[in-house]
């Protein structure tokens, strides 16, 4: 699930009840269409591979 947070949005592992991954001041349409849709894993590492290197 991702969610807003203050400066940005988070994405919240559900199961473990933590925050993970970088806060993304942008909403990234496709990550955040992935994780509350299919949630592909690969699909997913893929996408926040391609935004973290962005962010550099």
């Amino acid at each position: 699930m991702a969610r807003g947070v203050p400066g940005g949005y988070r994405i919240r592992d559900t199961k473990g009840g933590r925050w993970w991954g970088d806060l993304y001041e942008l909403c990234p349409d496709d990550l955040l269409t992935e994780l509350n849709g299919a949630a592909d894993q690969a699909r997913v590492t893929a996408l926040l591979k391609r935004y973290r290197a962005l962010k550099r």
